[in-house]
């Protein structure tokens, strides 16, 4: 079934985790929608190994957080915040491209 706009949505290929979402239920979920996941395990693995990933997700979302007005949520309608959500990605993607 196509989306009303845009083009169709797809799932992921894979989903790497920190120990943080090492429950049953969200590996059931996983294996139910057809999605391979690296989720380390509690008191058994190191999620040093899922660094190389997570690095770049969580430096864009340092990056999303210097803008002051998403830091703390001061928008009570989700359309506006995504709004600004929307204005700091255009702001982040110009400042990287001008450099």
């Amino acid at each position: 079934m196509r989306s009303p706009r845009g083009p169709r949505r797809r799932k992921p290929a894979k989903l790497h985790g920190d120990k943080g979402y090492d429950y049953d239920h969200l590996r059931r979920w996983l294996r139910r929608r057809g999605i391979l996941h690296r989720l380390a395990r509690k008191g058994v693995e190191s999620s040093q190994r899922l660094g190389r990933h997570r690095w770049q997700v969580e430096r864009t979302m340092a990056w999303l957080t210097g803008s002051r007005r998403l830091h703390r949520r001061y928008e009570r309608k989700a359309e506006h915040f995504l709004a600004f959500v929307g204005i700091a990605c255009t702001l982040i993607c110009y400042r990287r491209l001008a450099k």
